[in-house]
């Protein structure tokens, strides 16, 4: 039995156990008994996590303590005990949002939905326009021109042509990644240009990860070369906006949330009031009304549901 103590960080869950990469590889781990006295309904651990670990052998060991998090990937899942908060990966550098420019068309609401997500836990977001060789450059461009002005970079690939692979690769380098999207944007594609088989072993996680409550959960982080981690998230339009209040809602549009002081009203919901300056910046041209129309569809879907 040995005491020594490696830091590590947390690359795989299933089956209650934690695969954790340190400076003497990866050790299988269980949660320490002291970890759970007084357990909170969250997960304790999660892929992501920096941790400390002690050994009981060369390549088992258990989780005596996770560092604190920067941010996390959450969803709140219901249970009998009331809610309970799991924590897909914690402690992002950065989370891609892929959407095709056709085949099937981007939809933007969608988007929208995820780039609040990201503003929520404070991640850098970057969005990967895919499969420009289908409608071109430029006019991929248009489609997304909206989102560049507000902060949110967009990078345009091709698998078909190798645009923006490299580029794409590079930005990757050193950095945990979360990769999102939905279905038929060409994530798979893109994984694989990225590293050859990497989409095929993501696939073959969340097949089983998709099976149903009762199969093995399996969440992972995969590694790029050596040079950083990537996780992907296929249920994260599946998330529910859960910890924002509708009021807050104007604060994670980046054009909204300078105006709302300008506004006639304190409480102003940029619906029906008078005097509100997000409507007025809508009929001049300074908020793109389809964005203007995602906060409306979503402060109701907010105050209907969440709240």
């Amino acid at each position: 039995m040995s005491d020594q103590s490696l830091s590590g960080l947390v690359l795989r869950l299933q089956s209650g156990f934690f695969y954790v990469q340190t400076e003497q590889g990866l050790i299988t781990c269980s949660i320490r008994g002291k970890l759970k006295q007084g357990r909170l309904n969250a997960d304790l651990v999660a892929i992501g996590d920096h941790v400390q670990v002690t050994l009981s052998s060369p390549n088992t060991g258990a989780i005596e303590k996770v560092e604190p998090r920067k941010n996390s990937m959450v969803r709140l899942a219901p249970t009998a005990r009331g809610e309970y908060k799991q924590i897909f990966l914690a402690n992002l550098d950065l989370v891609i949002f892929v959407f095709a420019c056709a085949q099937p068309e981007p939809h933007l609401r969608m988007l929208d939905r995820f780039l609040i997500i990201a503003e929520r836990q404070s991640i850098s977001a970057l969005i990967v326009a895919n499969k420009v060789d289908l409608i071109g450059e430029k006019k991929a461009v248009q489609l997304f021109e909206r989102y560049p002005p507000l902060g949110y970079p967009v990078l345009y690939t091709s698998v078909k042509t190798g645009l923006g692979i490299l580029k794409l690769k590079n930005m990757l380098k050193n950095k945990i990644t979360a990769f999102s999207g939905p279905s038929g944007a060409g994530k798979t594609s893109i994984l694989n240009a990225l590293q050859p088989d990497l989409g095929l072993k993501v696939k073959e996680v969340n097949k089983v990860t998709a099976k149903g409550r009762h199969s093995t959960v399996v969440r992972e982080l995969f590694s790029l070369d050596g040079q950083g981690y990537l996780a992907d998230l296929p249920g994260l339009r599946s998330l529910a906006l859960w910890d924002i209040r509708p009021e807050e809602l104007d604060a994670y549009f980046p054009e909204m949330k300078g105006l709302v002081s300008q506004c006639q009203f304190n409480n102003c919901t940029h619906r029906n009031e008078p005097g509100c300056a997000v409507k007025d910046a809508v009929k001049n041209g300074k908020v793109h009304p389809d964005r203007y129309q995602s906060y409306l569809n979503l402060w109701a879907g907010i105050k209907e549901t969440d709240w």
